[in-house]
């Protein structure tokens, strides 16, 4: 390895099952990944191994290296089956070149890159679905997510996480030899933006129905749209339920219909602009990780409605919002209905960037950087 900027150079290769232009969508995982590495491929060797979607060429990306492997299909079962087979396939064939590799963790992608020992191989796990697989698919295929979530992390040498929850969720102090957390994070330029208010209550993020809740947002809005006709929904974001989302959108009463706008996916100004207006930020997500979403809209200094799963505790216990119970629009509608009256939205925006403002993605990278390079030095010492 070469010496670089104080710091070894390393050649990182990242399989990571979503990319910029993913006809399937981005979320976290993979906007993570992109943040991360805004800061760290001048001074490193920086590949992204992703699934092939229509379209798809390899080549770079905001200077970033992409091969894309598997199956071109609309069909994602499919896709993610013919990625995990072609990924696994590659990194026994050219493994070898790189330094380091991380493995962004999905059950529905079986790689199975645990047995592969000639370079470190970090498992990057940022969240957990347990038993809400099940609502979501047939009861055969989410049994083996099931199982496949539970077990396979037990069997990686270097594991990496987001947050003390997933931790205990999947119980990985027993067994690792190294393991790290290392949180999401939030572009500083958030943290000197004015809030303003406008006359909208935003949603931000991917559009995946039942993994958002997306259906119980619109439930939800059905109660509220009585007491505050005068404010709107807005709905951001772009992923593989875009369409469906659309039809159930065309089910609603007409004068609630139009109440309604879909901004589709957002980025840079736009995204911040849409943030900074909102009256509030709602996440009725069923099960999340660290929701990056979450963390800039704390950022723009404003409150957030969020469910009560584990993974979004750090809302009401930092006073940036208010939780509902998880999986009940009426429960959603109670909370929306208070903040629309509430005259602590202000308060609770300043509390939530208070607390975020340690979270930069500059820090971020850093301790990514650290861990990486642990992770060699670790395999180093063990040849």
């Amino acid at each position: 390895m070469q010496e670089g900027a104080g710091r070894e150079k390393v050649k990182i290769l990242h399989i990571l099952y979503e990319s910029k232009g993913d006809y399937f969508g981005i979320g976290g995982v993979g906007m993570r990944a992109y943040e991360i590495y805004r800061y760290l491929k001048e001074r490193h060797d920086i590949t992204l191994l992703c699934k092939r979607y229509p379209g798809a060429k390899d080549g770079e990306i905001d200077g970033l290296r992409h091969i894309y492997l598997g199956t071109e299909s609309r069909n994602l079962t499919r896709t993610l089956l013919s990625y995990a087979y072609k990924a696994a396939l590659y990194i026994k064939r050219e493994g070898e070149r790189f330094d380091v590799i991380i493995e962004e963790f999905s059950p529905a992608i079986p790689t199975f890159l645990n047995f592969y020992k000639k370079r470190p191989v970090v498992l990057q796990i940022q969240g957990y679905t347990g038993t809400k697989y099940f609502g979501k698919y047939n009861p055969l295929y989410s049994s083996i997510l099931y199982a496949l979530e539970r077990l396979r992390p037990l069997f990686y040498r270097n594991v990496l996480i987001v947050s003390d929850v997933t931790r205990e969720r999947h119980s990985l102090d027993q067994g690792h030899t190294f393991v790290g957390m290392i949180p999401n994070g939030i572009s500083p330029e958030l943290l000197g933006c004015t809030p303003e208010k406008s006359d909208y209550v935003l949603f931000i993020g991917r559009i995946d129905i039942h993994h958002k809740g997306l259906d119980i947002l619109l439930d939800a809005y059905k109660e509220f749209f009585p007491y505050f006709p005068g404010i709107r929904l807005v709905v951001a974001g772009d992923g593989r339920d875009r369409e469906k989302f659309r039809e159930e959108l065309g089910r609603l009463p007409e004068q609630i219909r139009k109440n309604i706008e879909l901004l589709g996916w957002v980025s840079g100004d736009e995204k911040k602009e849409a943030l900074l207006k909102a009256l509030f930020v709602v996440f009725p997500s069923r099960y999340e990780v660290q929701p990056i979403s979450i963390l800039e809209a704390m950022a723009c200094g404003k409150a957030v409605v969020v469910s009560d799963i584990p993974e979004c505790y750090f809302v009401t216990q930092k006073g940036a919002g208010v939780a509902f119970k998880s999986g009940d629009p009426a429960s959603l509608a109670v909370c929306m209905k208070g903040m629309a009256t509430s005259n602590r939205l202000a308060e609770m925006g300043l509390k939530g960037r208070d607390w975020v403002k340690d979270f930069t993605w500059d820090s971020v990278a850093e301790q990514y950087e650290d861990f990486l390079l642990q992770a060699v030095e670790r395999q180093d010492r063990h040849l």
